[in-house]
């Protein structure tokens, strides 16, 4: 940590440099003798990445950044707020504690919050960062968080470990896959704390992290703007019944559902058509990661269109839903859409044989902002659904 990067015309430049090509200022010639080019480039391009992803940070004065991937791999303001409620008792540990945003919203739910990081550097920039946002009572340890609470004398409330991937392999990874290793320190780690919060990101099959997991009393599945940003694994020691999970959605409002794991494969009911007037539903993307396909139609009030099609119809209108909600207009054939002049509207493909961008170019589609053609399979046919939207999330 160069602390000369704290230096008030040094901040000044970052400051006014914000828009500035970062390319062209790594490769000029620093105006600083203690800060480099390479400093001044890193600094403006991670304080821009926060802007909207941590304002906390981006708003406040004499914040020193970490690499630009640092603040592309930390948890967002919203995603970190939500789970510090799901932190118990009046201490906890984060083992894998990086950047420190976790960290700085847990100490808002909880008495006392350690802050273990193994890299030096990273973990003098969480320290520096939290007293300047006044988080007095998070204590860092420049350590591996994971031995350190295995060699402990204390007991924790909560324990939170987001661990980091250690490889691609394809679509579906698992835990043992990462570091650090949770699945081979569980039990260890279970002895020290009455609850384990393990973030992961939402490529992580469910099924294939409760075959490598114990004791998780809960999955959250967390999502903003309709992008699943993470998965939270509640590991309670005494649990041990079935396993809850929560889709929340954080946008304007926060809704969730809560969907307990029997009742994924639930009976629901089919719409027999699709007429103007419907209100057409498409669940969020935490939904649609539960899997929970005939729950949401079942718990809403909803009818599917198609047993593969993840889109529903009511008479009714629900702003409760987590979801995109849609007014229909008009519902086509793929030949009568060929018929229509200058159509214009946001394309949707769901469970239909092409990609977007190829029936744009086909039926010479222009963009719209609220009006929308979706291309999908009702009742075992191909259909064109022409409609307006009404909510967003």
């Amino acid at each position: 940590m160069n602390k000369a990067i704290l230096a008030q015309p040094v901040q000044d430049y970052i400051r006014l440099n914000l828009n500035a090509d970062t390319n062209q200022i790594a490769l000029a010639k620093s105006p600083f003798d203690d800060v480099s080019s390479a400093e001044l480039a890193n600094q403006i391009l991670a304080r821009k990445k926060a802007e909207k992803k941590l304002p906390t940070w981006f708003n406040a004065q004499n914040i020193y950044y970490p690499s630009s991937l640092s603040i592309e791999q930390t948890s967002s303001e919203i995603t970190a707020k939500y789970k510090s409620k799901l932190a118990v008792s009046n201490s906890l540990i984060d083992v894998t504690g990086g950047f420190g945003v976790d960290a700085f919203y847990f100490a808002s739910q909880v008495q006392t919050v350690s802050h273990c990081e193994i890299n030096g550097d990273l973990s003098e920039i969480a320290q520096h960062n939290a007293e300047v946002l006044q988080a007095e009572n998070i204590t860092f340890k420049n350590t591996d968080g994971i031995e350190y609470v295995k060699s402990a004398s204390a007991q924790f409330g909560t324990i939170y470990i987001d661990p980091a991937r250690r490889a691609e392999k394809g679509k579906v990874f698992m835990l043992k896959d990462c570091t650090p290793n949770v699945t081979i320190n569980l039990d260890a780690l279970l002895r020290k704390t009455e609850r384990i919060i393990i973030k992961t990101a939402p490529l992580l099959d469910i099924s294939a992290g409760l075959s490598e997991l114990k004791n998780v009393s809960q999955i959250h599945i967390v999502s903003v703007k309709n992008e699943c940003k993470e998965l939270l694994w509640i590991i309670d020691r005494h649990f041990n019944g079935r396993t809850e999970i929560v889709a929340s959605t954080l946008n304007e409002t926060e809704k969730s559902l809560t969907i307990g794991w029997a009742t994924l494969n639930t009976e629901t009911e089919f719409a027999s058509q699709v007429a103007p007037g419907d209100y057409l539903y498409e669940p969020d993307a935490a939904l649609l990661k539960s899997g929970a396909f005939n729950f949401i139609g079942q718990t809403y009030g909803l009818k599917k269109l198609d047993p593969q099609t993840q889109l529903y119809i009511s008479r009714e209108i629900n702003a409760e839903f987590p979801g995109r909600i849609f007014l229909v207009n008009e519902v086509l054939s793929p030949a009568e859409l060929k018929r229509l002049k200058n159509p214009s509207g946001n394309v949707i493909v769901r469970n239909y044989p092409a990609r977007a961008d190829e029936l744009v170019k086909k039926h010479k589609i222009k963009p719209s902002k609220s009006e929308f053609f979706i291309f999908t399979k009702a009742h075992q046919n191909n259909c064109v659904i022409k409609c307006s939207i009404l909510q967003y999330y």
